[in-house]
């Protein structure tokens, strides 16, 4: 008997009506991409050729894709196997993130229609970051979606299948922890290429691949806790704190280093005094800063760890300080040079909201239709 189950239920409920509108708008503005080009729509320049929506799908929302990533690390590389329940929800959310962030990366493209070139070896840039980045989360879509195909051939009683594919699934789970490393880290790199058009108090050279990954694989357990918390009270679910306690161990660790490295390179660097210039970059590095700090306190004080409320605010306050990491580095003080600006159009904002949209409501509809969440009912 399987330790999972489908939720059942009514598919068509408020919350998913409401999701579905913000991606129709979101599709619509799409549309209009598409059929009368990139300017229609953004307010991209030659200055600014990545805008909200490269930096939210390719570099933001594939850290927030990072929830199977991190836990495949935890279960079968530190060989924590009692987090395995929820190895399903987080490889779901994840083949949504990487998938949608790869269909954003290809309305991304000024000349979408020769997305076909990163298929053809001898066209291809080696001295581009971005070739590594696409190649690693291709794959890596591919990689979820055999993860993740268990629980569809266990809905449809395909078990000869099933058995097969789980005797070579660690071939798999190991390609995925070793993908997201690789592009994770390339997507520091990409700071690195960008010179001195990064601010100096992001532009942390070397040490940017390290600060990326560590990034990732914390927002990655996040997103579990998260997933968790919205779960439990959205579906009305039994509490998981019991495992959720033992990840937000290991967030505190994450954060500790993640902090370390980066005031050690500020100072070392001598740039530390730039923090305190009193500009606009000042007051975006503190804002960060803060949120980093949060889950540090919420989840150090006593008696915090065990308390679904806590958790759920140490989370969301990772994911807000991660993505506002990645987002101050690309764009809000990424400076290309006089005479260029950039705030993103309405449009934009709303492709944006409606990609995430139908993350979420594809979440609450497959979960509702596979068997995807722990079954607590079970021993």
């Amino acid at each position: 008997m399987s330790a999972h189950k489908a939720l059942g239920g009514r598919i068509l409920t408020p919350p998913v009506i409401g999701l579905g509108v913000l991606a129709l708008i979101g599709f619509y503005f799409l549309a209009v991409r598409f059929i009368d080009g990139m300017g229609a729509v953004t307010n991209l320049n030659g200055g600014h050729a990545w805008g909200i929506w490269v930096v939210y799908d390719v570099v933001v929302g594939t850290a927030f894709a990072c929830g199977g990533y991190a836990l495949a690390i935890a279960i079968y590389v530190l060989n924590k196997g009692r987090y395995h329940p929820l190895i399903r929800p987080a490889v779901l959310a994840s083949l949504l993130g990487y998938a949608l962030g790869g269909f954003g990366a290809f309305f991304d493209m000024g000349r979408w229609w020769q997305f076909y070139n990163i298929l053809l070896p001898w066209n291809w840039n080696f001295n581009s970051v971005m070739l590594e980045v696409g190649l690693c989360v291709m794959t890596y879509i591919l990689v979820l979606l055999i993860e993740f195909a268990p629980a569809v051939l266990e809905r449809f009683g395909i078990k000869g299948l099933q058995l097969k594919l789980e005797k070579v699934l660690f071939f798999f789970i190991a390609l995925g922890v070793l993908l997201p490393t690789m592009h994770q880290s390339s997507l520091g790199s990409l700071l690195i290429a960008m010179g001195h058009k990064v601010d100096p108090l992001w532009q942390s050279m070397e040490m940017l691949p390290l600060l990326a990954i560590l990034s990732a694989v914390t927002m990655g357990f996040s997103i579990v806790l998260f997933e968790a918390s919205f779960v439990t009270v959205g579906f009305r679910r039994p509490s998981e704190s019991h495992l959720l306690q033992g990840l937000s161990r290991g967030i505190v660790g994450l954060l500790s280093a993640f902090l370390l490295v980066r005031f050690a390179e500020l100072l070392l660097r001598g740039k530390l005094g730039l923090a305190f210039a009193f500009d606009f970059a000042s007051l975006m590095f503190w804002l960060e800063t803060a949120l980093f700090v949060v889950p540090l306190v919420v989840l150090l004080s006593p008696g915090r760890r065990s308390q679904g409320r806590q958790l759920l605010i140490a989370a969301v306050s990772m994911l807000l300080a991660g993505a506002l990491w990645r987002f101050n580095a690309y764009l809000i003080t990424f400076d290309p040079g006089p005479g260029y600006s950039y705030f993103p159009s309405v449009p934009e904002i709303m492709v944006t909201v409606g990609i995430v949209a139908f993350e979420v409501m594809a979440y609450i509809v497959l979960v509702k239709l596979l068997p995807v969440l722990h079954d607590t009912g079970r021993a």
